[in-house]
């Protein structure tokens, strides 16, 4: 897992919930903002810790899995983190790595619903979200006018949830696309995770944002997409949008 520049995550600012205490958890790339009924940044550090040595390890001896942009065959012998997200990135079709931070962020919140009724854990633009009433998440997409002003509104019985979003024009991670925000909700946030790189990779363009809905629709197990070109915005499958102040 090569290292990447810190990019400042002033959203963080805007993360809240009533009766939930949020807090920072960081080890090498993998920086979490978690919120839950009480502070478990020790809790939260090992399960990171735990995660990513198994994904290390594996990457020691496969090199090709951090770098492949194609799917990585099946291997029922990989730490459990690893099949996952093999598993994600092979239903969407791009490579492993596109579903770490999905992987990560869903393993760890999965750990704390074991501790408490909601947890929501964002890993730099992909969350987890295990929620007992509605949540608003904010669509970040850069300079699009339409950013920050468009919310997903989160129904409960979803929960737990992956909403997880992809940018050719945001953040560090690797997109062959122009979409300022390629947004998918799915029950597995790493399968959400690659599936919005996938989705970002098709749009080109405004005109791009239909059929690249209509070619998502088309994956098992995605719940809604939505993606943002400069002012235009395109929604499919089940997505309730809330405007924002």
């Amino acid at each position: 897992m090569t290292p990447s520049a810190p990019e400042p995550r002033t959203y963080r600012t805007r993360m809240a919930r009533p009766g939930l205490t949020g807090f920072r958890v960081a080890v090498k790339e993998t920086d979490l903002w978690v919120l839950a009924d009480r502070d478990y940044t020790l809790e939260v550090q090992e399960l990171v810790i735990q995660e990513r040595h198994q994904l290390e390890a594996y990457i020691a001896k496969n090199p090709a899995f951090l770098t492949s942009l194609a799917p990585w065959p099946p291997d029922p012998f990989a730490p459990p983190v690893v099949r996952e997200m093999v598993e994600a990135a092979a239903a969407a079709g791009v490579g492993p790595m596109a579903a770490v931070a999905g992987a990560l962020a869903a393993r760890v919140g999965r750990g704390l619903v074991l501790l408490g009724p909601e947890v929501i854990v964002e890993n730099g633009g992909d969350i987890f979200l295990a929620i007992t009433q509605p949540a608003t998440v904010a669509l970040w997409a850069g300079k699009s006018a339409l950013s920050r002003r468009v919310g997903l509104k989160l129904d409960p019985s979803l929960s737990p949830l992956g909403v997880c979003t992809s940018s050719g024009t945001v953040g560090h991670s690797l997109s062959f696309g122009r979409a300022d925000a390629a947004c998918v909700l799915a029950p597995s946030p790493a399968l959400a995770d690659a599936a919005a790189t996938a989705l970002g990779n098709r749009v080109q363009g405004p005109d791009a944002i239909a059929p690249a809905l209509a070619w998502v629709g088309t994956l098992p197990e995605i719940l809604g997409a939505v993606v943002i070109v400069g002012e235009k915005l395109g929604a499919w499958g089940r997505v309730e949008l809330v405007p924002l102040s």
